[in-house]
């Protein structure tokens, strides 16, 4: 993708800080601290028996997480990281910031560009959460609080979505006079279906985190304060499992449900037979046999 080029070269440098090798406990769970290209996006890879789980974090307090041109450079930057890593397995986005996820684009910083600057921010906001979608692990968006805008059409582009019950999540640009520019409109109806999605935009309005899991617009509903808790239940469940076949699964599904029936089929069987001659596979069926957990190596 010509929007990553760039980028493409700095996330090969990606490393541990050298300095101090900052290894700490995140809500009880140890991690070490990857490099960023922003100090509002931070990547960390989860450690010991979690390895393979990382996470981002939303780090811009000031704006309740709005995404400026510095911290898309740092999403941009962490998804080219992370589809790089060859360990990883699963992907969680979260906030380090109480009682929001995303509020969405900065406003305030928007107001300040042209309409050229304005479209060509929409544009690499629209092919940052494609790229998203695309990653080859499974993703998860961890919403507590708001997830507005551009940050619900972020979380629209996870696989996954676990919010707290005082979630607060919506598509408010019609208010703006504009639409939904990064997703929104195609994600959405998807997701919920065409009248659902038709109502949320046209009116602009906010639903709660119970609302939202009873429309299917997110996965699990928990107790506020414990969505994190619950997604890292969810990707040690998924870590668990055949790296190379949790990919095969996202092609098949992904793939899938833009063609016929009969496309999806053959798409899958393709998928299936690239997983026939792993270790992984033998792996399984041996450990099957023997009555232990397996040891899969994703290959």
């Amino acid at each position: 993708m010509a929007a990553f080029a760039s980028i493409a070269k700095s996330c090969k440098n990606l490393k541990v800080y050298n300095s101090t090798q900052q290894l700490f406990r995140f809500q009880g769970i140890r991690s070490l601290l990857l490099q960023s290209a922003s100090e509002s996006v931070k990547l960390r890879k989860l450690i010991d028996s979690d390895s393979g789980i990382l996470e981002v974090n939303l780090e811009r307090p000031g704006t309740k997480n709005a995404i400026g041109k510095d911290m898309l450079r740092g999403l941009q930057y962490t998804f080219e990281a992370v589809n790089n890593d060859h360990a990883a397995k699963v992907l969680l986005i979260s906030s380090s910031v109480s009682k929001v996820f995303c509020a969405g684009a900065d406003l305030k910083e928007r107001k300040t560009m042209s309409p050229s600057e304005v479209q060509e921010f929409v544009y690499s906001l629209r092919s940052t959460f494609s790229y998203l979608e695309a990653l080859h692990v499974p993703t998860i968006a961890v919403i507590e609080g708001a997830a507005l805008g551009g940050g619900l059409e972020m979380a629209l582009s996870c696989d996954l979505r676990i919010c707290g019950e005082d979630a607060v999540l919506g598509l408010p640009e019609t208010g703006l006079a504009i639409i939904p520019g990064a997703g929104g409109t195609q994600r959405l109806p998807r997701l919920v279906g065409r009248s659902i999605a038709k109502e949320l935009i046209f009116t602009g309005r906010k639903v709660g985190g119970r609302d939202a899991f009873s429309m299917g617009l997110v996965n699990h509903c928990v107790p506020a304060g414990e969505a994190h808790t619950k997604a890292i239940e969810i990707a040690r469940d998924i870590n668990q499992k055949g790296p190379l076949a949790i990919r095969m699964a996202k092609r098949a599904i992904d793939g899938g449900v833009e063609v016929s029936m009969m496309s999806g089929l053959e798409l899958e069987e393709d998928c299936y037979e690239q997983l026939l001659h792993t270790k992984d596979r033998l792996e399984g069926l041996a450990a099957f046999a023997e009555r232990r957990k397996p040891n899969y190596t994703g290959e």
